[in-house]
Order: C-alpha cells, then structure tokens, then sequence
C-alpha cells in the first residue's frame, strides 16, 4: 500500500500541476498574450510568482522530498508549451503566447528546502522571497526575446476579443520606470503570506487524510 500511496501522490501532483497552469492562463487571460505582455508584467510577475509558490510549497512539504518544486514547474512548463504549439498548429506566430519561466525560481526553492535541511519555516521567509525577486527577473529575459509585443498584437489580434479590447500601445513608464523592480519588490513581499497559505494547505491534507 506504500507503493500505492507515493504513486497517488505523485499523480496527484501532475493533475494539479496541470489545473494551475490552466488555471492562471485562463485567470489572467491578456497577461500570457504578448499584446498586453509588457503593460501587465507587474500584474504578471506576482501572479506568476505566488501561484507558483503556493502550489510548490505545497507539495514540496507534502512529499518532504526536495526536488519536487522542480517537478511542479516543470509540469506546468510542458503544459503550456502544449498550449503555446496549439496556437501555433492553428495559424499564429511562434512567439504569439508567452511561456513564462517557472523552473529557475522553483529550483530556488528546492534549494532553500534542501539547504536548510528541510526547515518549514526558512522555506516559507527565503523560499518565498526567492522566488518573489527571482521570478519577474527570468521572464523579462524571456519576454525580451521575442518580437515587437505590438507587431504581434495588431498583425494578429485575438480572435476571442471584442472590437473594443483591440490593443492599444502602451504608455510605457506613465506609472513606473521599472517594471522588473517593481514585479520583484511586490513579488517578495505577496509571496511570502502566499507560501505560508501553501504550507498550511498542507497541514489540512494530512487531516483530511487522517
């Protein structure tokens, strides 16, 4: 039955992998689509940030294994490359959705896990804030290898969006100068409660498992 229990927990782990990334780019919508790619980089970054860690502390404290932040990212990583290649079997542009970068900043905390010998609570402050300040850093890179977000916005708009959600161009530095700093400062600071939130859930599975 031990078998059987690590095998349900590790599926477990693939089916709500899967669900979270469909579920952020369902929830964010605009924010995966290169059109709106820069405007929401901040609204991205801690999103991104505290999905990820929500959900990675939460099973890298359910399994106490570390390496299983990566497996979570990873996950979710191949999932939205299959996204990212139905949009391009479909017509569109290589760089028309966004893969965000998740496995840099779960690798963070795994090594957080692992370097403080599993402590729960190092995991939450400095896993956290890792992957808070780590995660909008790795994905301006990534955004800053594809093409013009507002060549691809009006070469080719969505097809889901109202006439009146056209894209507009953006007012780049009209509220902030940094976006990077700004998605890592916010990010550090949110995704710290947010990890706790996931080490809590934790403790309620083990209840319900009782």
């Amino acid at each position: 039955m031990v078998w059987l229990r690590r095998t349900t927990h590790y599926l477990f782990i693939v089916v709500v992998a899967v669900n979270s990334t469909l579920l952020t780019i369902n929830a964010g919508d605009y924010i995966f689509y290169t059109d709106w790619a820069w405007t929401s980089f901040v609204v991205f970054s801690i999103s991104q940030s505290t999905m990820l860690a929500v959900g990675a502390v939460y099973y890298l404290l359910f399994t106490g294994v570390p390496g299983t932040a990566t497996y979570y990212a990873t996950i979710m990583t191949i999932y939205t490359w299959v996204a990212k290649g139905a949009w391009f079997a479909l017509g569109y542009p290589y760089d028309f959705i966004t893969t965000p970068v998740w496995i840099p900043s779960a690798m963070l905390l795994d090594l957080t896990y692992w370097a403080t010998r599993r402590n729960k609570h190092m995991l939450i402050l400095v896993g956290g804030t890792l992957v808070g300040l780590s995660l909008p850093l790795f994905n301006m890179i990534n955004l800053l290898l594809i093409r013009d977000p507002l060549e691809i916005a009006f070469k080719y708009p969505r097809p889901t969006l109202p006439p009146y959600m056209t894209p507009i161009e953006p007012q780049v530095g009209k509220f902030y100068n940094s976006p990077v700093a700004l998605g890592s400062g916010a990010g550090a600071v949110l995704t710290v409660p947010i990890a706790a939130l996931g080490a809590k859930l934790n403790t309620w599975t083990y209840r319900w498992m009782a």
